[in-house]
């Protein structure tokens, strides 16, 4: 009974897989050199980032995109660091600070946060990203150009890590760039899925057509995939991801194990708030695919001298059909060379998705100091 359901959604895993290979082939690569007339408000909501929010500020002030129709807006959330001064140092450059004091009486601050600084924007376009990123010079430049372009309500673009120190960092990369084609094959396909608040943009009427975060503010996470879903219920044809190498953001992974599945279980735990019950289903497929898996393993280590030839073909095909989408993926991030630690990644990913889909739906979890749910 284990090998049928084993091989049963094996098949399933590699026919999703093929289909957001697809969808991810379906998107053209952009480029354009025009410069757009919009205003564009750029929001971040930092929290003890005294470290890393002025190399953010200068990305974004260094922008190759007229300055008088560029807005930086940092809204501080609570910090106990130098996070306000270092912000307030830049006022000069035009760079507005916010700083919030409501306590302790949320659970969602950073969507808070995010429809605080939407009613002080004053642009067109609103775009988000964290506090430790970095940008090349044309970021803005290309996504404003891809709204004008493609008449876009709302657009994903690329996010990668970076200046990996250790292969564990290296891993996480590769780990990644699959979740982030993932959400980019999604709208190549014309079902919107998830995408990352670190590179997401939005126009600012849509968001307050759609109510803002309201109905899903009561959630610590999911400012970027559950606003899209609001999104997609009537604008799904208006999604857009900008497959540019101009438009990526980088960031950086998480130094260490602990720090790493804190933040796994932080995204985890807006799974079970999709309204899309076709989303969900797609999930506890990939979910039990990656269950079967683990069983097999156990049940294969237990009785090792009966080869197991199921268990190695559905093990074969997650291999290759990874590869695959895989492939384009990183060649489009110019990260080929993390290709080697796809059969590793392959073997150590049933048990981590497995776990986080579990535990990223129990009880509370870390960030940024809070212990939120």
């Amino acid at each position: 009974m284990l090998n049928i359901c084993l091989i049963v959604f094996a098949l399933m895993y590699a026919a999703i897989v093929i289909y957001l290979r697809n969808g991810w082939s379906s998107i053209p690569f952009f480029k354009s050199e025009n410069i757009s007339a919009k205003k564009v408000s750029v929001l971040i909501a930092a929290r003890n980032e005294e470290e890393n929010i002025e190399t953010t500020i200068r990305a974004i002030l260094n922008q190759n995109y007229p300055s008088s129709q560029l807005e930086l807006i940092i809204v501080d959330d609570h910090s106990t660091d130098k996070t306000a001064q270092i912000v307030s140092s830049y006022a000069d450059r035009g760079v507005k600070l916010l700083q919030l004091q409501i306590g302790d009486k949320l659970n969602s601050y950073k969507k808070y946060a995010i429809s605080k600084a939407v009613e002080m924007a004053s642009g067109e376009i609103i775009v988000t990203t964290d506090a430790d990123c970095r940008m090349g010079r044309n970021w803005l430049k290309t996504i404003l150009n891809y709204f004008d372009e493609n008449g876009s309500y709302m657009v994903s673009s690329p996010v990668s890590y970076s200046e990996e120190k250790s292969w564990f960092e290296e891993l996480q990369t590769l780990e990644f760039l699959y979740l982030i084609g993932l959400g980019a094959a999604g709208i190549g396909n014309g079902k919107p899925t998830t995408c990352n608040g670190a590179n997401l943009a939005y126009r600012r009427d849509v968001f307050f057509e759609m109510g803002g975060f309201k109905g899903i503010d009561n959630l610590a996470s999911g400012d970027d995939e559950l606003f899209l879903h609001k999104v997609a219920e009537k604008y799904a044809d208006k999604i857009g991801f900008c497959k540019s190498r101009e438009a990526i953001v980088y960031t950086d992974a998480k130094p260490n194990l602990a720090s790493f599945i804190s933040q796994r279980k932080r995204w985890a735990s807006k799974s079970t708030k999709y309204k899309d019950k076709k989303v969900i289903v797609l999930g506890v497929c990939i979910w039990l695919f990656n269950l079967a898996l683990i069983s097999s393993i156990i049940t294969f280590l237990m009785l090792l001298p009966n080869f197991n030839w199921v268990l190695l073909t559905a093990l074969g095909l997650k291999v290759v059909v990874e590869f695959l989408f895989m492939v384009p993926v990183l060649s489009f991030a110019r990260r080929m060379e993390l290709i080697k630690y796809l059969p590793l990644l392959s073997l150590v990913h049933p048990v981590y998705l497995v776990y986080i889909g579990l535990a990223g739906n129990i009880g509370k979890y870390d960030w940024k100091g809070r212990q939120v749910n």
